[in-house]
């Protein structure tokens, strides 16, 4: 990915933080009880991925990376106590699926796909929590 894509990813997480702030919707995973907020990178995979830092203070931004509208709706397909499925639905702006897998508290695998502004992303990488946020 370019670096555009991700400065755009980095705004939409703290968006997403932002709009899951006193959400009385917002899912409560078991998995995501074993990861703590502060500064993740993300290293992507595949042909051309690049490597990120993000500030996360909701570890629900791992969630939902390429949508970060107010109005996304998330739907939890499954919870478990090391992996997470959620849905989520953003009316205009697209809609998405992302399975995250809790291999420690600090690394975690992500795969999410969807439509994002009429067009389809795949995003999968591997999250590391490397600290508290600068």
């Amino acid at each position: 990915m370019g670096k555009a894509v991700w400065r755009a990813l980095a705004v939409a997480a703290a968006m997403t933080a932002a709009s899951w702030a006193g959400a009385a919707d917002a899912p409560k995973l078991a998995a995501l009880q074993k990861l703590e907020p502060g500064e993740w990178e993300l290293r992507g995979r595949g042909k051309g991925a690049e490597t990120r830092k993000l500030c996360v203070s909701d570890v629900r931004q791992l969630l939902q990376i390429r949508h970060a509208r107010a109005s996304c709706r998330s739907f939890v397909v499954s919870d478990e106590a090391q992996a997470a499925s959620i849905t989520y639905d953003c009316a205009a702006a697209g809609n998405g699926r992302t399975d995250l897998r809790v291999e420690t508290a600090r690394l975690i695998q992500i795969s999410s796909q969807g439509v994002v502004d009429g067009a389809p992303f795949v995003f999968v990488a591997e999250g590391r929590r490397i600290g508290a946020c600068r």
